[in-house]
C-alpha cells in the first residue's frame, strides 16, 4: 500500500524544508552537547556523546514534538485511510509534550517519559517519507503573502544570530558587525560564577525562531481552518519565545531596563499568554480571509 491518497497527492515542499531546518539544528545540539562540558551549558548535567543525546531527546520533545503535530496535519489529508491512524496515534504521542513537567526549562536531562513524544516525531518522520515516495515533492512556487513571509523570517534570523552561535557553541565576539551588535560573550556579574550573556548550547528563543519559521511554511499549503488557528499560536507563540529571550539577553542584561518581559514558555494565566491569545485570534481571522 502506497502512503499517497488515489489523486496522487504529492507531499509539500514546504514540510520537507521543516524537516530539514530542524535536523540541522538537531545535528548543532549533538555536536555542541558532546563537546562542551556540561558545567558550561544550560541545566544540564551529562557531557560527551551521553550528553548530546540526552539533549536531543528533550529536543525532539520541545520544540520539535510541536512542530511534528503541525506537519501531521498538513499530511493528514494526503493520506490513505488506511495509513491515517498512524498519523492519528503519532499526533497523541507528540502531545505527550503538553503535559506538565514532561519537559522542564529547570531541567533539560532527558528522561525516559520524553521517548514517548520522541517516537510520536519519528513516525511523522515515517509517514513523511512514505508520501515523498509515493507522490513525489511538489514544487515550492509562489504564494501570496510571500514577500510577507520573507521579510519576517529575514529580520528574526537576525535577531537569533546570538542562538545561532550558541547552538554551534561559540560566541558572536569578533565577527564583523555582529560581533558589535550583539553581547554574547561579555560576562553577566548579577549571576553566578558570572556567565556569558548568552551561553553555549540550546536557547527557548532559538526554540521560538523555529516554530515561527515553521507556521510561516506551512501557513503556504492552504490549511483548514483548525490547521490556521494551530499554526496562528504557534506563530504568537514562537515570537513570545523570541521577544523574551531577546529583552533578557541583549537588553535587561545591558542594563538598560530594570524590566523583563514575561516569560511565556509553559502556558499559564498571565498578561503574556493574553496577549498571545488575543494576537492568535487576529492572525487567525486575517489569515482565513486572505487566504
Amino acid at each position: 500500500m502506497t502512503a499517497a491518497d488515489p489523486d496522487g497527492a504529492p507531499l509539500p515542499a514546504e514540510v520537507a524544508v521543516v524537516w530539514a531546518l530542524l535536523a540541522v539544528v538537531a545535528v548543532e545540539i549533538a555536536f555542541t552537547y558532546s563537546r562542551i562540558p556540561a558545567r558550561e551549558l544550560y541545566h544540564v548535567s551529562g557531557s560527551g556523546l551521553e550528553g548530546g543525546a540526552s539533549r536531543v531527546l528533550v529536543y525532539l520533545d520541545f520544540p520539535v514534538a510541536l512542530i511534528a503535530l503541525a506537519i501531521l496535519g498538513a499530511l493528514y489529508g494526503r493520506l490513505r485511510r488506511g495509513l491515517r491512524w498512524i498519523a492519528l496515534v503519532a499526533a497523541a504521542l507528540c502531545a505527550v509534550v503538553f503535559w506538565p513537567g514532561v519537559v522542564s526549562q529547570a531541567n533539560l536531562d532527558a528522561r525516559p517519559v520524553n521517548a514517548l513524544a520522541a517516537v510520536g516525531v519519528l513516525l511523522a518522520l515515517v509517514l513523511t517519507i512514505a508520501l515523498a515516495r509515493a507522490g513525489g515533492v511538489a514544487r515550492l512556487g509562489r504564494r501570496r503573502g510571500d514577500a510577507a513571509r520573507i521579510a519576517v523570517a529575514a529580520v528574526l534570523l537576525v535577531l537569533a544570530a546570538p542562538w545561532v552561535a550558541a547552538d554551534l557553541g561559540f560566541f558572536l565576539n569578533g565577527v564583523p558587525v555582529l560581533g558589535a551588535v550583539f553581547h554574547t560573550k561579555t560576562p553577566f556579574p548579577d549571576l553566578y560564577p558570572f556567565p556569558p550573556t548568552v551561553h553555549h548550547g540550546h536557547h527557548h528563543g532559538m526554540d521560538g525562531l523555529l516554530l515561527v519559521l515553521t507556521a510561516l511554511l506551512l501557513s503556504r499549503v492552504r490549511p483548514g481552518a483548525p490547521m490556521t488557528a494551530y499554526l496562528a499560536l504557534m506563530f504568537c507563540y514562537g515570537l513570545g519565545n523570541i521577544a523574551n529571550d531577546a529583552w533578557l539577553e541583549q537588553v535587561w542584561k545591558r542594563g538598560w531596563v530594570s524590566w523583563q518581559l514575561p516569560n511565556v514558555l509553559e502556558p499559564k494565566p498571565s498578561l503574556g499568554w493574553a496577549v498571545i491569545l488575543a494576537a492568535t485570534a487576529v492572525i487567525g481571522v486575517v489569515a482565513r480571509r486572505t487566504a
